[in-house]
């Protein structure tokens, strides 16, 4: 459905990290908001380079979304997506769901550009360090093995019904920090694996994120530049499904999650020894998967219950007129796009590389990468949602006999390939391997 702010609990941002180890510069940039586009990232490479008067080319940056549930609107329908639809799918799209609010998209392609201008213009010389912690109490497989064998989606807060969880959190927190001559911290860039709805309402709020930043900025000074790249964490929540205490309240949550994980990220910073992380650089390749169709039988049911249901104002807010203008949507998307494009993108900061996809990518896909890119790169750290949107991207276990959960629903956001997965995996451990790792500073 619309939906619309009703007021704002903390600023949302754009932070950008350019760095440059004499072969070029490379910046890394994560904005507070739910998802992003392709179309809004080429517009934020194209305003970066203009701005910089091509110092830094838009294929050099890389740009990521914190997956904030309660940021502006950036990843919703585009105008100009149903163009040339039929006149119930571009009623349906335009007046009865959620579309991407054009001047807020101007709005924050100008300030992410001004991000990587002003983190270019601000360029100083700095020792590096580059350093992994554990936070394992704040984020949670929020998918479940149930006692009967299936996987469930959050199924209720002590439910007595439920095994245990379907996967293992990735508890990493990795950080690369840039220290000036005087000590002080220029900034970070922090990596960690958790969906961004503590705070799930709809006044505007960065989420946790915010209080990651502030926990930071609490130690090292207002000046350290906190970039936040989320990991792989399609199936993890700030939900514990197998916890019996009462939720407490979104404030209490956000604040404890962003400060537990900042304080990590603050031990990390403290200990990582310091010295030279070259070479710094950035690849990129695209990948084409497949999309899931809908069956005819569907398509027909879509239609008849959106066409039932669009003159109803109590029918516009049943969950029956979601799926259909939904799926009726997916079938027009799948029939002009049988196949979509993914760019995976290799960020190599010396000893460290961020591999970066448009998907909410599965925690265990992001494990797979790690384990396997691990082999050479002593740090390897998996980017969701960057450079586009993708949708869910699941595992093959969550296809199988025993799969399931809304991560797995056909829609017109989630509809790629069961073997996306791998396939994006694949495409991101050989692409790092094109690369040579850096040494790890010593002291």
């Amino acid at each position: 459905f619309k939906r619309f702010a009703s007021g704002v609990r903390d600023p949302l941002k754009a932070r950008a990290a350019v760095l440059d180890s004499g072969r070029g510069p490379v910046a890394l940039v994560g904005i507070d908001t739910c998802g992003l586009g392709e179309r809004t990232v080429c517009l934020i490479r194209e305003a970066a380079e203009r701005k910089t008067a091509g110092k830094v080319r838009g294929g050099q940056i890389l740009v990521a979304a914190s997956h904030t549930h309660s940021g502006g609107m950036l990843s919703g329908y585009h105008p100009d997506d149903v163009k040339d639809a039929p006149p119930l799918i571009r009623t349906l799209v335009l007046e009865h769901s959620l579309c991407l609010d054009l001047d807020y998209e101007r709005l924050v392609v100008e300030r992410a550009s001004d991000a990587v201008y002003l983190a270019l213009a601000r360029m100083d010389a700095v020792t590096a360090s580059v350093g992994s912690g554990e936070e394992s109490a704040v984020s949670f497989c929020r998918r479940v093995k149930m006692k009967d064998g299936r996987i469930f989606t959050h199924p209720g807060k002590g439910n007595p019904d439920i095994a245990g969880p379907a996967a293992t959190p990735d508890p990493e927190v990795g950080v690369i920090g840039g220290w000036r001559a005087d000590g002080a911290l220029a900034g970070c860039v922090v990596n960690f694996a958790c969906h961004g709805t503590a705070w799930q309402k709809t006044v505007i709020s960065a989420d946790w994120i915010a209080a990651m930043e502030r926990t930071i900025r609490g130690v090292y000074g207002p000046q350290a530049v906190v970039v936040f790249l989320n990991g792989a964490s399609g199936d993890v929540a700030t939900v514990d499904n197998l916890s019996l205490r009462e939720m407490r309240t979104p404030e209490e949550n956000l604040v404890l999650i962003g400060t537990r994980v900042g304080a990590e990220a603050v031990k990390v910073l403290a200990l990582a020894e310091r010295g030279d992380l070259s070479p710094v650089m950035s690849v990129s390749r695209t990948l084409e998967l497949a999309r899931r169709r809908l069956s005819p039988e569907k398509v027909r049911w879509a239609r008849d219950a959106a066409q039932r249901l669009i003159g109803d104002p109590a029918g516009r807010e049943t969950n029956e007129f979601v799926r259909a203008k939904d799926w009726l949507y997916c079938d027009y998307l799948l029939s002009r796009e049988p196949h979509k494009t993914v760019e995976i993108q290799a960020v190599q900061v010396g000893p460290a590389v961020f591999l970066g996809n448009p998907s909410e990518y599965f925690c265990s896909l992001g494990l797979k990468i790690k384990r396997a890119v691990r082999e050479r790169f002593p740090f390897a750290y998996v980017v969701e949602l960057a450079n586009g949107k993708a949708g869910y991207v699941p595992d093959s276990e969550a296809f199988g006999p025993g799969g399931g959960g809304y991560e797995t629903r056909l829609s017109s956001s989630t509809n790629l390939e069961p073997a996306a997965g791998d396939k994006i995996a694949e495409s991101s451990i050989a692409l790092a391997a094109t690369l040579e790792p850096g040494r790890v500073p010593q002291g």
